[in-house]
């Protein structure tokens, strides 16, 4: 029996991608080549050969059996009636997928091939049962039948013919595609497989209605599990961020059995294949990467993990922002990346979560950059305790910290705060740690270094993150005392500083390191029982009260050292100097006077705090800004504009 493969066949596919029926698909008579499983949902890969020109492609599921029997082989023949031509992202080919096919032939000696410029056709061969009783190989052009004058091997003679290039004959067993899948897999682990079997995809090219993929991505961030309660009831969840080889990321979500199986499994700077998983359009919202897309893996998904690829795929990618830009985020949704120079370090402290009465570990660390302001990273659960312990023992050597993924809140103006998902890397060997470790060697550690969170000003980008939003006069509190029952409450107001007690204590001595209060050690130096170690020395840090005043009132508030700083003028060192200094004119004395009635923009919280099992309001001082006439000004008419349309 002749069979032969269709001439063109590839061709033909190329010119109709995506035909309405079987009825308009033509004769369509192709070569098997490189047929492999694909590992999922029983289908196959396979090259589909013409002759002339090949094509990859992939078998429906329905033809499993007839694969496993041996009806269709690798170098055998198939009948393709009826496909579709899918597009390769990021390149310019095809992909075949078969919807319906039937076996035409067992598999050939070899693979079909023919020369561009003698043969344009399809070549005719004769199965291998019939070229093992046969001594001829014909060849059939436009309906003529060629003798074969190339030497070929056929049968135990050795014929020749013009443009045929077929190589000598080799002793082969025909199989079965189980049994040469079965080879190729036998003694492999399960990553190499995944790898050998399926084509891997970038990042960039994934959205949700593509079929089948895998990708190879490193976990470059991972959440905590936690769990959740809804109308259709409990349950946990957690999710990672993937980035690829191109640098490509991607926040991947598993809820409940998935999450279970994965939590253990996905590890931190590790590289996994991943495939079936699904797609859809992020939440801008609680977006955490740079993509369109999100991911979900649930318990059929499968990830593998692929030691052999590690140093392929990138590591932790960062965006930082500036330490004095993050006024903008305050309260956002979106998620900032930092690097600072680590100033001081507090010890572990222990936090009772309101929601579930849970006692977890928090430590905070003050940071600056090159902007010379400083800020406090709140690191919560395993930073606080691992990190963070490094952290503390390497204080003194003022060690650098790249951390991604913190939320920005208002405390103290601007402040930040790990999450679960959050990285922190020590001493990262990146041109931005080099950078600040030079300046930082060079001028930094003699700085003065401003908190980020006394220079807001009306900027932002949101306007409820600027000393301009939640404007009120003092009344609103001295007319309120249950203000801030429930929780603090947060203000903006414009007044002057109208009294400061000259003989109230002014400060405290703290820890150089953690910025602890310390006592004086027996003998000499002071004690840091944070620290649990004697230093000769200390720092003094603000702790005051203030009067202020604005046209409807006046009210008392506390300021802490940076705040106390912007209102004073001076460290608390340096006014303790002018203190010790006794004579007429009485520096210390002029220092306060030259600080009242000087007018300020204040960011306050409001909270009620129990005193002799009495409540009362507490006004605090979490920002300071000088007053921007300009800004102010605008500010005034825009609510005389709204006053008139009122």
């Amino acid at each position: 029996m002749v069979k032969t493969v269709t001439p063109g066949a590839v061709s033909a596919m190329r010119s109709a991608p995506s035909p309405d029926s079987p009825a308009d698909v033509p004769e369509l008579v192709v070569q098997v080549l490189d047929l492999k499983s694909t590992g999922t949902r029983n289908r196959f890969m396979f090259t589909a050969n013409d002759g002339k020109m090949k094509l990859k492609g992939i078998l429906p599921s329905n033809v499993e059996s007839e694969i496993h029997s041996g009806s269709i082989q690798n170098l055998g023949l198939i009948r393709i009636l009826h496909y579709t031509l899918n597009d390769i992202p990021n390149k310019s080919d095809k992909y075949l997928v078969v919807n319906k096919c039937e076996a035409v032939s067992p598999a050939l000696e070899m693979e079909i091939k023919s020369d561009a410029g003698d043969l344009d056709c399809g070549i005719l061969l004769k199965s291998k049962q019939e070229d093992e009783t046969n001594s001829e190989v014909t060849v059939e052009e436009s309906g003529n039948l060629w003798k074969p004058k190339q030497e070929v091997e056929v049968g135990n003679q050795v014929k020749t013919g013009p443009g045929i290039h077929l190589k000598p004959k080799q002793e082969m067993v025909a199989k079965s595609a189980a049994q040469i899948v079965h080879e190729q897999h036998r003694n492999m682990a399960p990553a190499a497989r995944l790898a050998m079997t399926r084509r891997v995809h970038p990042l960039v090219s994934l959205n949700p209605y593509q079929g089948s993929w895998t990708i190879k991505v490193r976990v470059t961030s991972k959440g905590s599990m936690r769990t959740y309660r809804n109308a259709r009831g409990e349950g946990c969840v957690f999710n990672v961020e993937l980035t690829d080889e191109d640098g490509t990321q991607i926040q991947a979500t598993m809820f409940n059995e998935a999450a279970r199986k994965f939590y253990d499994k996905l590890e931190i700077g590790k590289v996994y294949y991943i495939s079936r998983g699904t797609l859809k359009v992020a939440n801008k919202q609680f977006k955490t990467v740079q993509n369109d897309y999100e991911m979900t893996l649930n318990e059929n998904s499968e990830v593998e993990e692929a030691s052999n690829e590690a140093s392929f795929v990138p590591e932790t990618k960062f965006n930082f922002v500036p330490i004095d830009m993050l006024g903008p985020y305050v309260n956002g949704k979106e998620l900032v990346d930092v690097i600072g120079v680590v100033q001081s370090v507090s010890p572990t402290m222990s936090i009772r979560r309101k929601s579930n009465n849970e006692i977890i570990p928090k430590r905070d660390i003050t940071i600056a950059d090159e902007t010379k302001k400083i800020v406090v990273v709140s690191l919560w659960n395993e930073l606080a305790t691992t990190v963070g312990q490094e952290l503390l023992d390497s204080a003194d050597q003022s060690p650098i910290v790249a951390i991604k993924s913190l939320k920005v809140g208002d405390f103290q103006g601007v402040s930040l705060s790990s999450l679960g998902k959050s990285v922190v890397k020590v001493n990262p060997e990146t041109p931005e740690a080099k950078k600040l470790r030079s300046w930082f060697d060079s001028e930094g550690k003699g700085s003065s270094m401003d908190s980020v969170g006394s220079g807001l000003i009306a900027s932002s980008r949101n306007g409820s993150r600027s000393m301009y939003s939640d404007r009120v006069f003092l009344s609103h509190f001295t007319s309120n005392p249950s203000l801030g029952e429930d929780k603090p409450a947060f203000f903006s107001v414009r007044a002057y500083v109208s009294f400061i007690k000259p003989d109230q204590t002014m400060w405290y001595r703290a820890c150089k390191t953690c910025k602890k209060k310390v006592t004086e050690a027996i003998g000499s130096g002071y004690w840091c029982e944070g620290c649990q170690k004697n230093d000769e020395g200390c720092s003094l840090r603000y702790i005051m009260v203030a009067k202020v005043s604005d046209p409807s009132g006046e009210a008392w508030v506390s300021a802490f050292n940076e705040e106390a700083e912007h209102i004073i003028g001076c460290p608390a060192d340096e006014l303790n100097q002018l203190k010790s200094q006794e004579n007429e004119e009485n520096p210390y004395q002029q220092k306060l006077k030259q600080a009242i009635w000087v007018p300020h923009l204040f960011r306050v919280s409001v909270a009620q705090h129990e005193y002799m099992s009495e409540k009362r309001q507490r006004i605090t001082v979490k920002g300071v800004a000088p007053v921007d006439f300009a800004a102010e000004s605008r500010y005034l008419l825009e609510e005389i504009s709204k006053q008139k349309a009122s």
